[in-house]
């Protein structure tokens, strides 16, 4: 009688299939792409300007003065002071360091004083707009102000809307002039006496006269205020062909900026028209 084969009972190897542990170490693993950890990106810091804030810095050597300008600009979400400076001096290095779009700038402070800095800011970071705040009215300070570059003059006794507006403005590439700086330069105006004044006039319309009719149209807007985006929409232009012709218009007429360019357009006569919706 045959025996059955009972020697070998552990020698049937179990199916491939058995073996989990063959397969999983390949199967379960995760994908490349959730494995954050080997990539990790970019953090951006905790203090970075939110995109569109424009970046302001004020100098004043009153820390009174400087905290009222900051808690004004601070009724506007849009706008952020980044740095404060005592004098002219420190006001550049710290437009320097942060590159604000807007510095206020006192006129008179300690060791470089306000219009010497706003010269400065002007020839080394002309991103950088200025305008200029002060309790002084002088008139040779509203002129010596221009001059050197700043797009915008305010009084301290002004509204506190202006500040607000003139840095908005100045943000946006215009000029802005408050309305009592505005009446000052009227009055100075005057004061020189009538043939004084009719000779700035005929000399600004004899600069004026060389310029394109589209350019002379520009100035006239730029007398007004109106930044390049509101001269682009006013002539259905792209905003970069004002631009063009913006530069075009202050090189023809020897002047370094657009607030200088505003007062040849007021001496000559020429006023920007009033928007369509108006007329």
């Amino acid at each position: 009688m045959t025996r059955p084969d009972t020697t070998r009972p552990d020698t049937t190897r179990a199916p491939h299939t058995t073996r989990p542990d063959a397969t999983s170490a390949h199967t379960t693993r995760a994908p490349h792409t959730k494995q954050p950890d080997a990539t990790p990106a970019y953090t951006a810091p905790a203090d970075a300007t939110p995109a569109g804030t424009i970046r302001v810095l004020i100098a004043d050597d009153e820390p009174m003065i400087r905290a009222g300008v900051r808690a004004v600009l601070a009724t506007d979400p849009g706008i952020e002071v980044v740095a404060e400076a005592a004098d002219g001096h420190e006001a550049v290095e710290l437009v320097r360091a942060h590159r604000p779009h807007v510095a206020v700038l006192d006129v008179r402070m300690p060791r470089t004083n306000g219009i010497e800095a706003a010269a400065e800011i002007r020839r080394t970071l002309p991103a950088t707009g200025v305008v200029m705040l002060t309790t002084f009215g002088e008139d040779d300070y509203i002129l010596r102000a221009l001059g050197c570059g700043a797009a915008g003059f305010l009084i301290k006794s002004g509204e506190p809307e202006e500040l607000v507006a003139g840095v908005r403005a100045v943000a946006d590439g215009a000029a802005y002039l408050s309305p009592k700086v505005a009446a000052r330069v009227v009055a100075h105006l005057a004061s020189t006496g009538a043939g004084a004044l009719a000779g700035r006039r005929a000399a600004a319309r004899e600069r004026v006269a060389g310029l394109t009719p589209r350019e002379r149209e520009v100035l006239s807007h730029l007398g007004g205020g109106l930044s390049n985006g509101q001269i682009a929409r006013r002539l259905h232009l792209v905003e970069g062909t004002v631009k063009a012709h913006v530069s075009s218009v202050l090189a023809r007429l020897g002047v370094d900026n657009r607030a200088a360019a505003a007062v040849v357009a007021h001496e000559a006569g020429i006023l920007p028209p009033p928007p369509a919706e108006q007329r």
